[in-house]
């Protein structure tokens, strides 16, 4: 590729066309990579969480942010804190994967207040409460790895997306 042109889509918007591995991370061109989540989909609340979790289950919190951005953007004003809070939170797992424990715990805290307004409405059956305990105690969690290693506040291990993937719904209606 050219250094010098920078990569397009085809509406020629700006557009980085590395691929990119599970967890959003650029790979060098030509290299093998995880197909990236379409941009602007609208989806039905129940799509939108049922391929998230599908993405968060494989261990792909960046792809299933994109998935709640693109509800973030689409949905109804109402609901926007809501897909806007899951979308931190997901990212905030992706950071913390990536190794950095300063933002993922960031983002993670700032995803949970922004959806604890709805807790006890479970919106599409989406357990909020639980969710945002489980960002609390995950931000905590990495927070303290971090202070653990030689690397000092912020910097650590990584935790293992998959395995620390959330469950949006309760076990009786996962989607």
């Amino acid at each position: 590729m050219d250094e010098a042109r920078r990569d397009r889509d085809e509406e020629g918007r700006a557009r980085n066309a590395r691929p990119r591995d599970g967890l959003g991370r650029p790979l060098p061109y030509g290299a093998p990579g995880v197909e990236r989540q379409p941009e602007g989909v609208v989806r039905s609340p129940e799509e939108t969480v049922r391929e998230a979790q599908r993405l968060l289950d494989a261990g792909m919190p960046f792809h299933a942010h994109e998935v709640f951005e693109d509800a973030w953007k689409s949905g109804p004003d109402a609901e926007r804190e809501l897909w806007r809070g899951l979308a931190q939170m997901a990212v905030g797992l992706t950071h913390a994967a990536r190794g950095n424990t300063a933002g993922g715990a960031r983002l993670l805290r700032r995803g949970a207040g922004a959806v604890e307004a709805f807790a006890g409405t479970d919106p599409h059956g989406i357990e909020v409460a639980r969710l945002t305990v489980w960002a609390r105690d995950l931000a905590g969690r990495v927070e303290a790895a971090a202070d653990a290693t030689a690397g000092g506040p912020g910097v650590g291990g990584t935790v293992d997306a998959g395995a620390e993937a959330p469950r949006l719904r309760g076990a009786g209606r996962q989607g």
